[in-house]
């Protein structure tokens, strides 16, 4: 089948937060049909959309109480069959999130299939991701079921072949409804040790990440589903190295197209905790996606990207998010999507959107943000920093309501927003999209120049400038043409010698250049060789 999505951009909606059609404060299905033109017009090919099933929403819908039923908040089965064809109808594709390590504890299956879940008489010492032991008493069946993630999210049985076949069933039931695909959620965990020995501290990763099983279940699920369509699918995969990336991506072993890595994303934290913060290092950076970027080429698949529902801001993040923002967004976007892989654009990335800095702690609305905070209260950290944290990294700074206007609440509704809006919304906004200058605009070159230049799919990858603390520099080559991308990840002036070749994007008006490069504070220039 055609590998289309080599040469495609993705973009994500998390549509709680993207577009409101009636008023209740919560995005909606028919609000994602309103805004379809906008995406034609940025360029972008694949559409991911985060959960929209039936769900109590414990965990903003990755609990999933019903796999082939809408959620209420977001419309009807009809308006999803809508957004499809209308979809389609545009050239865009669609990429449902699958969730497949767990339900919701509603799920029909947990009380009328208890052998679907994973049942001990006695837990181990194993952690959830929020907070807390990952197993929970059920006093019906006097038993601990196991939850990685909230209490309300129990672990599927993966050992359980009716429980698999189960699953296959329900994914080609939307695949035969004419979904391009799937991002499957941390599905990398979803082959335990059945051994269940404790961790070291609680933390059990090395017992179900990348479990005993895992290429087992992944080569029948394409044996039986994906293999009979023509989709895309990406793996989230947390704790995934290199080579469990290049085993997952290996065409020749028939399971993913693709993972989500998260290396780049630990490496401005002090230690294994998220919330422990320390400033990025670039050379750690540049290590890290050369690391990746050499080490599947050829042999497998790439996905980049900075933002998605559950990682803040990048332009707050490795950017500067006041005086450069708009220039720092644009060297950020052209830093990632001039390497090889499939680029994804998470939903405001296109416009420079910022992480957010709520007053109170009553504002926020993720559950591993407010059980880290009681966890971290009751251990007697002081509010200020624990604050100081959820700013940087809370995963709220990615769910506040895209802005599209200047008007209350940045257009999303004109109700009240079940997440407060940024405030910045009367400056940051879509308006400006028509402005040659704009990020929006230099986001929809970047994904054009995708489609029309080869050079960008297939070539070799070489890091420049390796020991330089501020500028991120590499080529991209093919026989007979070069691509070389400067990009300074600064407030300084940085001076290069000029490569040869043409300007082929850059985000000051007229770069300066006398035989060499002169970088301005987050600058970036990209060149254009014929060999």
């Amino acid at each position: 089948m055609a590998e289309w999505w080599k040469k495609s951009t993705v973009y994500q909606i998390y549509p709680r937060s993207f577009m409101d059609s009636n008023g209740d404060g919560i995005g909606d299905i028919r609000g994602i049909i309103q805004k379809l033109d906008y995406l034609e017009e940025l360029g972008v090919d694949i559409i991911w959309l985060s959960p929209v099933y039936d769900s109590p929403n414990d965990d903003n819908g990755y609990d999933i109480r019903d796999y082939q039923k809408i959620m209420d908040d977001f419309g009807t089965m009809e308006d999803f069959e809508e957004l499809i064809g209308q979809m389609h109808k545009r050239g865009l594709k669609l990429m449902m999130d699958l969730v497949v390590n767990h339900t919701s504890d509603e799920h029909e299956w947990f009380s009328s299939k208890p052998e679907y879940y994973i049942w001990r008489d006695e837990p181990n010492n194993w952690r959830s991701f929020f907070s807390g032991s990952a197993w929970e008493y059920d006093q019906q069946r006097e038993q601990y079921f196991l939850h990685l993630f909230s209490r309300k999210q129990p672990d599927l049985n993966w050992e359980n072949p009716e429980m698999r076949e189960a699953v296959y069933g329900m994914m080609r039931w939307w695949l035969d409804k004419g979904v391009d695909g799937f991002r499957m959620d941390v599905i990398n965990l979803i082959s335990k040790d059945q051994d269940f020995p404790d961790g070291p501290d609680g933390d059990g990763g090395a017992f179900y990440m990348n479990g005993p099983k895992v290429h087992d279940y992944l080569q029948e699920m394409n044996r039986e589903v994906l293999s009979k369509y023509d989709i895309v699918t990406v793996g989230e995969m947390p704790g995934a190295t290199i080579s469990d990336a290049i085993k997952y991506t290996d065409e020749e072993r028939k399971e993913v197209n693709m993972i989500f890595t998260f290396e780049h994303m630990g490496l401005d934290q002090a230690s294994g905790e998220k919330w422990d913060l320390k400033p990025l290092q670039l050379t750690d950076l540049k290590y890290n996606l050369e690391h990746w970027q050499h080490a599947l080429h050829n042999s497998g698949w790439n996905s980049l990207y900075w933002n998605n529902h559950d990682q803040p801001r990048i332009v707050s993040r490795f950017g500067n998010d006041g005086e450069y923002r708009v220039e720092s967004a644009k060297m950020l976007a052209a830093c990632l999507h001039f390497m090889q892989g499939t680029p994804y654009i998470y939903q405001g990335e296109e416009i420079g959107m910022t992480n957010v800095r709520f007053d109170s702690i009553e504002e926020y609305k993720d559950i591993e943000t407010l059980n880290m905070y009681k966890e971290k209260r009751s251990l007697g950290v002081p509010h200020e920093k624990i604050m100081h944290s959820i700013y940087a990294k809370g995963r709220d700074n990615a769910r506040t309501p895209m802005q599209w206007n200047a008007e209350v609440h940045g257009g999303f509704t004109i109700g009240t927003p079940w997440i407060a809006s940024n405030p910045n919304h009367s400056t940051i906004n879509t308006l400006d999209r028509d402005d040659s200058g704009s990020i929006y605009q230099f986001y929809k070159k970047l994904v054009e120049l995708r489609k029309k230049m080869d050079i960008i799919t297939h070539g070799n990858f070489t890091l420049l400038h390796r020991e330089d603390e501020n500028v991120f520099a590499y080529t991209r080559e093919v026989p007979g043409e070069q691509l070389t991308v400067y990009c300074n990840f600064s407030e300084q002036q940085l001076e290069f010698p000029r490569p040869q070749g043409e300007l082929l994007i850059h985000n000051y008006e007229k770069p300066e250049s006398m035989g060499k490069i002169i970088l301005r504070p987050y600058e970036t220039i990209v060149f254009h060789k014929k060999i």
